[in-house]
């Protein structure tokens, strides 16, 4: 489970965070800068929405990997 954990990381980082120093961040720098950041998931008009702080510097670097990682997904 564990390997399991740090291969999803290792890859989410790569994919999301392309040009961004991010993408060789160290686990505890993750842990420290985006993983701590509250959010708050919820559901309107059959869409599922995050809510982030605005106050946290960290948010607007996780929603452009959100945006990376959506726009890998879509098919074509």
């Amino acid at each position: 489970m564990v390997a399991l954990a740090c291969e999803i990381t290792a890859w989410t980082q790569m994919l999301a965070f392309g040009e961004h120093p991010a993408r060789r961040w160290e686990p505890k720098r993750l842990r420290l800068r985006l993983f701590s950041i509250p959010a708050q998931i919820a559901r309107h008009a059959r869409q599922v929405v995050l809510h982030l702080p605005t106050h946290s510097p960290w948010s607007r670097l996780i929603l452009n990997g959100l945006d990376q990682l959506h726009a890998l997904a879509v098919p074509g």
